[in-house]
Parts: structure tokens; C-alpha cells; sequence
């Protein structure tokens, strides 16, 4: 077992690495390289070659890269270009709003949806389960920003309730302080893992659903609320937690979506602010975090698996 998490802690430093490669090659294919993104169009030649020097992109790909990366070890994602700050200190101070508003979209997810997927399978084929089921499809197929702008349009200025901006603030407690201005990116973060999270809650309830032991629970006489409450819906988790930390990353990812569309203070929207000003050890600095995002979820996704179900164990030690 310790040779296959050994393995897989391997395998998540090397996909990093690849993410690395990838980003730094693309950055350089723009055309002109990132001074003419940087400068803009009327950069002469000159003020292009300076910079080129000043920031060691005339020196050949591989030993850019390679610097690039001796600095990413000692915690240096560079310096920005226009905010005249460190970009481990940007990412540090935005990071904790980023992870609260991903947090509450996700914890508001897994509250709906697992209980709303019981629900489902129980009624399967019913009305209600087919009308729930088009509409987390819909759902589902919604892109994060044409749902931000719906909630906008709906609850900011059709029926006023909420703010269309999210909070503002400098710490957690200001921004948990606003709980009206919160609600709007929370939903919008929501809906796609709510949709995501039901069906799958819904398909595993109903694998449960057709095992033995409900068939012999069921025989005994056990009422139907108590074989699911307490032997299909344990049983129904299992798979469901080990999928959390697969989708985690993508609620993280829609988070840096909603962050540009409601203004929140996030990393998201310095990413956004970094595209549109050619920041590109910013830019460089946001993938590099996502892709950490990402693998160590799909890791956290395996190592509970590991945890919780036999099977994935006997495999893993046979590897």
C-alpha cells in the first residue's frame, strides 16, 4: 500500500511538472513573445530588446524554463508587472476568499444534492423523478457565466433581493459579514456541482437499492425509510466521497468564472485582470495554483477511496 500511494504522490509531481512545461511554452508562442503582450503594438524594437534582457527571455527556451522552475522550488512565482508586488504575495492574500467562496458552494451542493439524490431514486421513473432529472441536466449544461448573469438578472434587478456585486473586503470577516452580497456567486458556484453531485448520489442509491442485504432487510419486515436511512445511504456515500475530490478542483475552477462576474476579491479576478492586462507571471502563477488544485484532488479522491473501500485496497497492494 505504501509502494501505491508512493506511486501516485509520483505521478501528481509529474503532472505538475507537464502543466509547468505546457503553460511556459505556450506563453512564449504568442505572437511576438510576452513583450509585444506586455509593451503592446507600438513597442519598438529597442524597448522590446530591453525588455527581452531585462527579463532573461533572450536566453534560450530550456534555460528560461529551468530558471523558472529553480525559482518555483524557493516558493518564487516572479514579480508582477503591473502591481509592483511579488505574485506569491497576490495569490497569498486572495487565496483564502477564493477557497470561502469555494468551500460554501460546495458544502451547499453536498447539502442538496445527496439527500435530493435518495430522493430521486426512491421515486424512480415517477413524475417528480423525471422533472428533477431534466432539470439538474439543464443544470449540469449551463456555463457558469450565463447562470451568473440569470441570478443577476432575476434576483438583482427583477426582484431585488440580493446585490449584484459580491462582498467586498480585505479579510474573511468582511466578507462573511455580507451575507446578502454572498448569496448570488454561492448559487452560481452551485449548480453545476449540485447537478453533478445528485445523479451520481442517485445512480449509486440506486445500485444499493439492488443489492442483497436490501432484498433480505426488506424480507425481515424492516421498514423502508429504515433500509434507507441506515444500510443504502451509508452504503450509497462511499462512492459519492471518493468523487468529491475529483469535482472539487472543477467548483474550484468555476469559482475563478464567478469571481469576474460578480466582482468578488478572489484570485479569479486576478486572473481576470491579469488577462486583460498582459500580466503574464500572474497568469503563470493562477494555472500553476489550479493545476495544484487539481491534482491533489484527484490524489485526496484516491487516498479516500483507499480509506474506505476494501476493494481498492486488495487492488492497490496487487499493483
Amino acid at each position: 500500500m505504501t509502494r501505491y500511494i508512493l506511486r501516485r504522490l509520483v505521478l501528481a509531481v509529474v503532472v505538475v511538472l507537464l502543466v509547468t512545461v505546457v503553460t511556459f511554452v505556450l506563453l512564449h508562442l504568442l505572437p511576438g513573445g510576452p513583450a509585444r503582450g506586455v509593451l503592446g503594438v507600438k513597442a519598438t524594437e529597442a524597448q522590446i530588446a530591453a525588455f527581452n534582457h531585462a527579463q532573461g527571455f533572450d536566453q534560450p527556451l530550456p534555460v528560461q524554463y529551468w530558471d523558472y522552475l529553480l525559482r518555483l522550488l524557493q516558493g518564487d512565482l516572479g514579480e508582477s508587472y503591473t502591481q509592483n508586488s511579488p505574485v506569491s504575495t497576490l495569490l497569498a492574500e486572495r487565496m483564502p476568499k477564493t477557497l470561502l467562496l469555494t468551500v460554501l458552494s460546495t458544502a451547499l451542493a453536498i447539502l442538496v444534492a445527496l439527500p435530493l439524490g435518495v430522493w430521486q431514486a426512491v421515486r424512480r421513473g415517477r413524475t417528480a423523478d423525471l422533472l428533477t432529472t431534466a432539470i439538474t441536466f439543464v443544470l449540469y449544461a449551463t456555463p457558469v457565466f450565463f447562470l451568473s448573469l440569470v441570478l443577476i438578472i432575476l434576483f438583482a434587478q427583477v426582484l431585488p433581493w440580493f446585490p449584484a456585486q459580491a462582498a467586498q473586503g480585505e479579510t474573511i470577516g468582511e466578507l462573511l459579514s455580507q451575507p446578502g452580497a454572498l448569496v448570488l456567486p454561492v448559487l452560481a458556484g452551485t449548480g453545476a456541482a449540485l447537478a453533478a453531485f445528485s445523479r451520481y448520489m442517485r445512480a449509486s442509491t440506486l445500485d444499493s437499492l439492488s443489492e442483497d442485504f436490501v432484498r433480505t432487510a426488506r424480507a425481515k419486515g424492516t421498514p423502508e425509510r429504515t433500509i434507507i436511512w441506515r444500510h443504502v445511504w451509508p452504503n450509497s456515500l462511499t462512492s459519492v466521497v471518493s468523487m468529491l475530490g475529483y469535482y472539487v478542483p472543477v467548483v474550484f475552477g468555476g469559482s475563478l468564472v464567478v469571481e469576474s462576474m460578480f466582482n468578488y476579491p478572489g484570485i479569479g479576478l486576478l486572473f481576470w485582470t491579469a488577462t486583460r492586462t498582459a500580466d503574464f507571471p500572474v497568469l503563470l502563477g493562477v494555472v500553476l495554483v489550479i493545476a495544484v488544485a487539481t491534482v491533489l484532488g484527484s490524489l485526496l479522491a484516491d487516498l479516500v477511496q483507499l480509506a474506505i473501500d476494501p476493494r481498492v485496497r486488495v487492488k492497490g497492494a496487487r499493483s
